[in-house]
């Protein structure tokens, strides 16, 4: 029978963090600093000492009540003094291990250890633990592990190249905006003044410029600008540091991922529980043909902003057949496509958008002449991904399409401007939606959706296909299509 590490008493100590209120309220006595109150209040600091005090011995107790037992076939672990929970997860029904090394805790030899298996709620640990070394150690012995005589030798080896793309590529200027409003809202006074003064240094910057450019770009404008510029930056600074030193080992049974510079994260993934293998791209990997490899599996890629990356950027055709024992193909040719006059169905929705927008600028430069030149910066500052995603859509239609072969089933298609081939074995198929409107139904089309299994709800759509290949592809999955489609 194990504890979990001694800082897990913080942590339970903070459940009763109310009791604090206790201290402040005689604080707030002392506001006004005369000499007789601050005599006062350093003559009652035992009372505060007493609260801190209570509240630590809280948290040991807790800590005490609590303990984890390693069993030949399960790990056990049970918390509470007088109503007790258990939780039992069977070592073959593990999906993934995660274990994180953040440089904080390796002065004090803690880790952290989550273990997921395919239960639970998406993005959330069925059993998160803080231990030693020692009983890391012990664990990850009773779970799954690659075996050296038979692991695959020749997996493509990840440099830094290669995650320095993955990050450019992968990054964006939301996730660092949203990393920002973090610092900013945890930072308090200090994240405050930082950005003030960034804020003020930027809108300086952009007052210069503003002045020397020719198309004379309003400053607000150039400061949203800059400020997503220098988010991106942030968003693609915190993913080098996040994947820096990737390393992936495997055999057909178990694969182990390493990845991390400050906080190392070590990963030991089972292969059969792996859902599908996903093949990402965006327009400007697929026309270098290179390929992001990922796989959907419980526990792997669920924190917050990680993506669950098997190999970061390589050209498609290095990654070969080498991994095809856990689900990696590439080079399988489209079985059914979408129909040839489908093309429309792909890009209806930004084309109306993009012919809009240029008339809703000379509509608003009407009635609002002093606003024009705002307008017509940000009109065309639309177009350009507007224009992006039609280029990256009719790439979709041409690269979309479904494959079956043996046991395995294939999906090329597209979501928003980035592009998936998605690999899984037919028994991981849990549904097939079949979507037609009223003018796919003239035009004798419509659209197929598949669904996979996993905590997430994965589902993958392949639009303008041919009724009759809708009907075959059902009738090689075993699913039975409605004679009205």
């Amino acid at each position: 029978m194990y504890h979990e590490h001694p800082l897990r008493i913080l942590r339970y100590s903070a459940k009763n963090i109310w009791l604090l209120i206790f201290p402040l309220i005689r604080g707030i006595r002392t506001i006004r600093l005369d000499a007789d109150r601050l005599y006062a209040w350093f003559k009652g600091s035992w009372f505060d000492i007493a609260v801190i005090g209570i509240i630590i011995m809280f948290g040991y107790i807790r800590w005490h009540f609590s303990g984890i037992e390693l069993n030949d076939s399960e790990i056990v672990r049970w918390e509470g003094i007088t109503a007790r929970t258990r939780t039992v997860i069977p070592y073959k029904s593990v999906s993934s291990v995660t274990v994180e090394k953040p440089f904080y805790l390796i002065p004090l030899r803690a880790l952290k250890v989550s273990c997921d298996t395919s239960a639970g709620m998406y993005r959330s640990a069925d059993m998160q633990i803080m231990v030693t070394g020692k009983f890391c150690n012990e664990f990850l012995k009773k779970v799954p592990d690659v075996n050296e005589k038979n692991k695959i030798d020749d997996i493509p080896e990840t440099n830094p190249l290669s995650v320095l793309l993955f990050s450019v590529f992968f990054s964006s200027g939301f996730s660092g905006a949203v990393y920002i409003a973090t610092f900013f809202l945890k930072g308090g006074d200090i994240a405050h003044d930082i950005i003030n003064v960034s804020l003020d240094r930027l809108t300086e910057t952009t007052t210069k410029l503003t002045d020397k450019l020719l198309m004379h770009i309003p400053s607000a404008a150039l400061l949203v600008g800059v400020f997503f510029l220098g988010a991106w930056l942030v968003s693609f600074l915190v993913n080098v540091f996040r994947y820096m030193g990737f390393t992936v080992d495997g055999d057909e049974y178990c694969l182990k991922v390493s990845c991390g510079l400050f906080n190392r994260r070590e990963y030991r993934i089972t292969a059969a529980h792996i859902n599908y293998t996903d093949l990402r791209q965006n327009l400007i990997m697929k026309f270098l043909g290179a390929v992001a490899v990922n796989i959907s599996c419980a526990g792997y890629g669920s924190a917050k902003n990680h993506l669950p990356v098997l190999l970061p950027v390589k050209k498609e055709k290095s990654i070969g057949n080498t991994l095809e024992k856990i689900g990696v193909f590439s080079g399988v040719k489209n079985d059914f496509r979408p129909k040839s006059n489908g093309w429309w169905q792909y890009i209806w929705q930004p084309v109306i958008i993009s012919a809009l927008i240029f008339p809703a600028h000379i509509i608003v430069k009407k009635l609002v002449p002093e606003i024009s030149e705002l307008t017509f910066f940000f009109a065309i500052m639309f177009e350009i991904p507007l224009l992006w995603f039609i280029t990256a859509k009719l790439t979709a239609f041409f690269t979309s399409g479904i494959s079956i072969y043996d046991d395995k089933i294939m999906v090329r298609c597209s979501k928003w401007a980035g592009f998936h081939t998605v690999v899984a074995e037919r028994i991981k198929l849990v549904k097939i939606e079949l979507q037609q409107s009223v003018f796919q139904k003239i035009s004798n089309k419509c659209s197929i959706c598949l669904w996979f299994g996993g905590e997430e709800r994965s589902h993958f759509k392949v639009k303008a296909m041919r009724v009759s290949d809708v009907r075959k592809i059902s009738a090689m999955l075993n699913y039975k299509t409605a004679e009205r489609l």
